[in-house]
Order: C-alpha cells, then sequence, then structure tokens
C-alpha cells in the first residue's frame, strides 16, 4: 500500500513546500505532463556521501508529489561522457599507467583492476546504483554517452555551435580579463566548481575552445588518443564541416558536425541545453554552483538560447562525516553509500537527508555517534507511534522508512544499536553466543532467531568490525584478576556480593540496569528504587565508582560496553567466577 504523506500545510517541513512550489510550476510550464526532476552524478571516481544530497534532495521531493497522485520523472543524468580529470588518490603513486588515460571520456578509461565492468565508469556507476536501489530511489538513468555517442543531441549541438557568439557574450561577462588576471572572487568560484563538480556533473572549468578561429561551445574527442585537448580551428554553419587539431597528439581532423558524434558540449552550456531538452522543473543545486559566475547562475542565461528554461531548487549545503573535512571524489578514501549502508539500516541514511533542510549541512557518523543516532532514531519511532511527535518529525520518519510505493524492508525486533553493537563486539562473531545473550534481554518476550534483529544487528556488527579501534574493543578476563580481587576494602568487597547476590533474579536486561545501579544506592542506606532528585550527589560519585571496578573485573579497563549488555554477553557463571564468587 503506497504510503501517504500529511499536506504541507499539516507538516510545515521542506519537502512538501517544494513540492508545492514544483507543481505549481510544472502545470503553468509544461501542464498535463509528468513532473520533471533531475540530478547529475559523474562516475570519475567513488560516488560519495556528499553528492548523495544531489540525488536525495529531488528524489525526496519526487517522491511527495507521487504521493499526491501525480506522475513525475526523476532524472539521473550519469554524466560519463565527461572527460577523465585526475587518477583518484588511491591509485596515484601506485599505477602511474592510469595517467595517460587523462582527457578521454570516462567510458573509453579501462575499469579499475580486478572489476568485471567494461570501463571506469559503469564500475563506479554499479555501486552507486546498487545503493539507490537499497534506499528505494526511483530513477531513469541517462548516459550521457549514450546520448551523445547516439547522435540525440545533434540538434542542440548544432543549434549551440549557430548561437555560439550568443554563448559566449554571457560567459564573457565572467570570462579571466587577460590583462589583470583572473579575479579573486572567480578563481575561487573556478576552485570550489571543481572539488562540487567531481560528483554532480561536470567535469572541468573549461567553458569552450578560444583560438583565431573564435569561440566554439563545442569539444571533439580526438579520433587519435581519444583525448578532449582539441581545439576547434574552423566551422562552417552551412555545411557543418569542423576542423580540430589536438594539442596533445598532433592530429587533425576535417569532420561534418552533422554526422560527427565523438564530442560534447562544455559544461557550462550542456547543463543548460539539457535543462531545456529534458523540460526539467526541478535541480538543486550545491553551494559552489550557486556562487556568482558559477555553471547554474551562467546556465539561467544560457539555457534560453535553447529554448527553456532555468529549473528551480535549492542549492545545498556540503555533508561531512564525523571527524573528516569536506569530501571530495577525485582524492579517493571518502565514504561512500555503501559504505554506510553496510552500518546503517536504509531508513536512517534516509532520514538524515529527509530531516535537514538543504541548505543546512549535516554530518554523518561512522563513529561512536552512531549509536547516540540510532536512540534518537528509535525514540522517534516510539512518539510516532503513541503519537506524540510533532507534524514535521512525523513527516521526516515517514518520507524515511518509504516511498510512495510503500515501506522499505525493515528489521523485525529493532533492539537497541549499542545493545547490538556491544554484543557483536563480545561475541566476536559467533551467533549462538549472540543469539543467547539477546534472547535474555527481555525474558518475556526472547528473541527466537537472530534474523528477527537482522539486518539492524549485521550492520552494527559491521560497524564494530571496521570502525571501531583493536584497542576500543571488548576482551572478557579468561581468569579473574586475584590481585585485584585481594586487594578490594571491605566497602568494595561489600558491593560485589551485593551485585552477586542479586544477579539471578535480575536476570535481564531491565533487571540488571536497576540492579547496577541500585547497589551503590543500597550500600548509602537508600531504596534501590530511590530516584535521582531522591539521592544526594555523592551518589552518582558512588556509581562511577562501582562501574570502574566491575569493567577492571570483567574486561581490565575502566569503561567498556553498558554494564547490563555486557554481564548478559559474560553469562552469569563466568560472571560470578570473575567477581571471584
Amino acid at each position: 500500500m503506497p504510503i501517504v504523506a500529511q499536506s504541507s500545510t499539516e507538516t510545515a517541513d521542506w519537502v512538501s513546500r517544494f513540492a508545492d512550489d514544483v507543481i505549481e510550476e510544472s502545470e503553468r510550464r509544461a501542464p498535463g505532463k509528468p513532473v520533471v526532476v533531475a540530478s547529475g552524478l559523474s562516475p570519475s571516481g567513488p560516488i560519495h556521501l556528499g553528492n548523495l544530497r544531489e540525488v536525495m534532495t529531488p528524489h525526496l521531493v519526487a517522491d511527495e508529489i507521487r504521493r499526491r497522485g501525480y506522475q513525475v520523472r526523476h532524472l539521473i543524468s550519469w554524466d560519463d561522457f565527461d572527460r577523465y580529470r585526475k587518477v583518484p588518490a588511491g591509485i596515484a603513486g601506485v599505477d602511474d599507467s592510469w595517467a595517460e588515460h587523462i582527457g578521454k571520456p570516462l567510458t573509453s578509461v579501462p575499469a579499475p583492476k580486478g572489476s568485471s565492468y567494461p570501463n571506469w565508469a559503469e564500475h563506479f556507476k554499479a555501486a552507486m546504483t546498487a545503493s539507490l536501489a537499497d534506499l528505494g530511489v526511483e530513477f531513469d538513468g541517462i548516459s550521457q554517452t549514450a546520448q551523445y555517442t547516439s547522435g540525440v543531441y545533434r540538434e542542440q549541438v548544432l543549434h549551440a555551435m549557430k548561437h555560439r557568439a550568443d554563448i559566449d557574450a554571457v560567459l564573457a561577462q565572467y570570462r579571466t580579463k587577460p590583462k589583470t588576471g583572473k579575479k579573486p572572487q572567480q578563481k575561487a568560484v573556478d576552485e570550489a566548481e571543481l572539488e562540487a563538480e567531481e560528483g554532480s556533473g561536470a567535469a572541468s572549468e573549461d567553458d569552450g575552445s578560444s583560438g583565431s578561429a573564435g569561440y566554439f561551445p563545442y569539444k571533439p574527442y580526438c579520433g587519435t588518443c581519444e583525448k578532449d585537448l582539441t581545439t576547434v580551428t574552423s566551422y562552417d554553419d552551412e555545411t557543418t564541416e569542423l576542423a580540430y587539431t589536438c594539442t596533445a597528439c598532433g592530429f587533425t581532423e576535417t569532420v561534418r558536425l552533422s554526422e560527427f558524434n565523438r564530442g560534447k558540449l562544455v559544461w557550462k552550456v550542456d547543463w543548460p541545453m539539457r535543462w531545456a531538452y529534458e523540460g526539467v522543473i526541478f535541480e538543486p543545486s550545491g553551494v559552489d554552483h550557486s556562487s556568482p559566475g558559477s555553471s547554474f547562475q551562467v546556465g539561467g542565461q544560457i539555457v534560453g538560447i535553447f529554448g527553456g528554461k532555468q529549473p528551480i531548487g535549492p542549492m545545498y549545503a556540503f555533508v561531512g562525516i564525523s571527524g573528516m573535512a569536506k569530501m571530495s571524489s577525485s582524492r579517493g578514501g571518502v565514504p561512500t553509500p555503501a559504505d554506510a549502508l553496510k552500518i546503517m539500516e536504509p531508513q536512517i541514511l534516509r532520514w538524515l537527508y529527509a530531516r535537514r533542510r538543504p541548505n543546512q549541512s549535516f554530518k554523518i557518523a561512522f563513529d561512536q555517534e552512531i549509536q547516540r543516532l540510532y536512540d534518537e532514531w528509535d525514540k522517534l519511532a516510539g512518539k510516532v507511534a503513541d503519537g506524540s511527535a510533532l507534524p514535521a518529525d512525523v513527516a521526516a520518519y515517514t518520507r524515511a522508512v518509504g516511498t510512495a510505493a510503500g515501506e522499505l524492508p525493515k528489521t523485525t525486533r529493532p533492539l537497541p544499536y549499542r545493545t547490538l553493537a556491544s554484543v557483536a563486539d563480545i561475541t566476536a562473531g559467533h551467533e549462538d553466543q549472540a543469539l543467547r545473550i539477546l534472547s535474555e534481554l527481555d525474558p518475556e518476550q526472547p528473541l527466537a532467531s537472530l534474523d528477527e534483529a537482522r539486518p539492524r544487528y549485521d550492520k552494527a556488527e559491521a560497524w564494530i568490525n571496521t570502525h571501531v579501534p583493536a584497542d576500543q574493543r571488548t576482551i572478557v578476563r579468561e581468569e579473574p584478576d586475584a590481585e585485584l580481587l585481594k586487594s578490594l576494602d571491605e566497602a568494595s568487597q561489600q558491593s560485589v556480593r551485593l551485585l552477586l547476590d542479586g544477579l539471578a533474579e535480575h536476570w535481564s536486561l531491565d533487571g540488571l540496569t536497576h540492579l547496577v545501579y541500585g547497589v551503590p544506592k543500597v550500600q548509602a542506606g537508600f531504596s534501590a528504587d530511590a530516584t535521582p532528585k531522591e539521592l544526594p550527589p555523592e551518589i552518582k560519585t558512588a556509581q562511577r565508582t562501582f562501574f570502574a571496578l566491575l569493567y577492571h573485573l570483567l574486561v581490565g579497563r575502566d569503561t567498556g560496553p553498558r554494564l547490563p549488555t555486557l554481564l548478559l554477553a559474560v553469562g552469569q557463571e563466568r560472571v560470578r567466577r570473575l567477581l571471584g564468587a
């Protein structure tokens, strides 16, 4: 069953407001036709989580429009006909042979070693396509290699060449003046765009071929070396005869552009051409694209030459990773959606993009913060279930758990992520042990199979195995710390005895939580049920001291997983032995 979202007046969330605007604009421009939203991705390397915002922003808006009963097309243009601009950091310095491909179309570059895909672009497209399927993103993919080489854009290319003077006049407003050098503002735009455009549709800041023959908004790929290091030396509008020279290998060629498909419009012309050709109503752009003189701003002027209008859409802010700087796909080593989906469920990743307005930056946690993030998510799920969540939070939650087509697959028993991580850490891959511990969390509703806790359990286990440093992993003692046990004073010995005496009666997650927090209260003469308001501040200090003692006796450290989980994981018999019973 499709999920029905609340109207924008009820939710007041950013997705609904944009959906209102897009529907209104679409009915104005193309009444009766499907609403067209767009994204652009360049498979020049791993497509990272920053690039994902280029897709998720229009996806969420498109999905809201579908929920309202409209037909929508979400186009993803794969900019696989872009030039191979530089060797990613993960390969540079390891295999210098890749540098010889710089300047070729991405689909003409061999796939990374060991890949089963036919070329570089297909290799990186495949990983992103799989992640988008997991995230429930419905889209129409368009290969720009296929579009250009099959002649789909031939009329648009000829039109651009015919109106090259008009295009040149627009670009000249922002182009560097030779005498004064590059304006600081424009230099900043070019440098920023190079970073942003690596994953969102642009291959270079080059805006065309300018030589003694004038300006041309078209770049042929060389017929010999396949590189775009070419200069158009002449063009005849009547015959469409075009001559070019390759500065890389010296090859020269004369072709008829009306029959030639081995080249493309330069980026700042290509993007607005596509807006007009596809009738795009909504497409977001990165903050770099929205600077004065940048692709989106210039494109807004050039699109009219093709008889179209600039899409509406917000500029979106950067997405960061906890402990990492701004992402760049060509630098290598940046987390991708696939990396995130190994440690978190699709619903959580969708939620991160849905709950923040596009112009708000945010970070995705690969460190300990992921546990807090899951706690926040589970708390929201509870509020949605009991009706106490705010409308905007309900809207974000609804968009996270499913699409207009239905809900995404989910974990049957969504146990706390931090608990699952602790269990995975302690059991080190032994599923029978993990099931034993998890089935004891709630004796009244024991877990019958580990599958009930999947896929969340698998995500937590992957996080423990790949993102928690070895010195932070939990290793339970094999033998009691006899020396420490002998050195305990009377108060410490009493606290351990109180814990041991209550183990059997309190052997569940809630019961052990009550027990470990209650021991210091009882020692101080209070009831184990006393609330923090009824207790003096020094009780908290006593609790921390008690917890540290237990951690030392069980795992030889000051800290570790939550004690109730740790106790369940170790098991009653072993706990008693390690605590000197």
